[in-house]
């Protein structure tokens, strides 16, 4: 009989740029820190013979999804993936999330395919951390999941991004910004502006706490707990992030290597340089959720190390213990007069007019 305070996460231990030399070290340092929880390990048995852990399960697959596989290939295909059986796992109610480094486009299509969406919500996003200056992350969405969106999917994306900060972040209220190239209402195109009227909207409704229009370096400067934006500026803004640490910490190793003069100078500069990589360093804040379906799976960044990978383990985990999956339900089904209020008001636009 399964005890209901044990947390499970299945592992697409093959997933991301290093597969197992990565995944399964991250999987040892997190079942080392949480001595309540079980990992279904999914993967080539041969590339996970060395495991010993009770704790972690090996659930055997026989193919990989590749980083650079077409999304119809990891779908149609490869349907004993190790992404796809960590997904069902999560459908069988195995295990409470799915963590993957792997192919994001065949992880959110599987997924999709696999879990199905909530009602309510046309299409899941992609939510992940951002590091901002105030120390801790603003939560973005979407990062890359959907490139074009209505003014109808940037409020979906706000309502799950409340819940996924309330849970996380011990946050019940958390503010929300419309990503826009200013933050007077008129600015913007048609669809950030019909948006900003849909948020303001579900402010007064109490769907969400909406700050109002934000701009780029608000990101940053943490200004608001949640910055909604369409997938395309998501993901440039992500990859943006991501390679801010790296070129802080190239040039701290440049200027070491130069003449005595430079080297003084970033002696002098690296307690605070370093600071401030270690504040901006994403792998702290890896792990970006797949919100809007019928079960949690989250998302690594393929690149990641040890770190990186458990920490988007812990996110998982965190997840699972707090009910994100129930909490952004909750979160639907308040805002659904709205939501269903959109749908009614786009289907009347739909019908011409004699």
């Amino acid at each position: 009989m399964s005890n209901p305070d044990v947390i499970t996460l299945a592992v697409d231990c093959m997933g991301g740029d290093h597969g197992p030399r990565v995944t399964l070290a991250a999987c040892r340092r997190f079942l080392a820190q949480h001595p309540q929880a079980r990992l279904l390990l999914v993967g080539l048995p041969e590339a996970l013979s060395g495991w010993q852990d009770p704790r972690g399960q090996v659930v055997p697959a026989s193919e990989v999804v590749g980083m650079d596989d077409p999304i119809e290939i990891a779908l149609r295909r490869k349907k004993d993936s190790s992404m796809r059986l960590a997904i069902e796992q999560v459908k069988q109610g195995t295990a409470q999330a799915a963590v993957s480094a792997g192919n994001t486009g065949a992880l959110m299509a599987i997924a999709r395919y696999v879990l199905k969406t909530m009602d309510g919500i046309d299409r899941p996003a992609i939510a992940g951390q951002m590091p901002n200056f105030k120390g801790g992350g603003t939560t973005m969405l979407d990062l890359g999941a959907n490139v074009d969106c209505s003014p109808e999917h940037l409020l979906q994306f706000a309502v799950m991004g409340s819940a996924l900060v309330s849970v996380l972040q011990g946050n019940e209220n958390p503010t929300v910004g419309l990503l826009n190239v200013g933050e007077e209402v008129i600015k913007g195109n048609d669809t950030i502006k019909k948006a900003g009227e849909l948020l303001r909207s579900a402010g007064l409704a109490g769907d969400l706490n909406f700050y109002g229009n934000v701009e780029g370096n608000d990101i940053f400067k943490g200004t608001v707990d949640i910055v909604v934006c369409d997938g395309f500026v998501g993901n440039v803004a992500l990859k943006a992030s991501e390679g801010l640490a790296t070129m802080i910490g190239g040039f701290l190793t440049a200027e070491f290597s130069r003449s005595i003069f430079t080297k003084i100078a970033a002696f002098l500069a690296y307690p605070v340089l370093s600071a401030f990589k270690s504040r901006v360093d994403h792998r702290r804040y890896n792990g970006a959720a797949l919100l809007g379906l019928r079960g949690l799976v989250f998302k690594s960044h393929g690149s990641a190390d040890e770190l990186a990978f458990e920490t988007a383990l812990n996110r998982a985990y965190d997840a699972a213990n707090h009910q994100l999956l129930d909490r952004v339900q909750a979160r639907i089904a308040h805002a659904a007069p709205l939501l269903a209020g959109v749908q009614v008001d786009k289907a009347a636009a739909a019908v011409p007019h004699e």
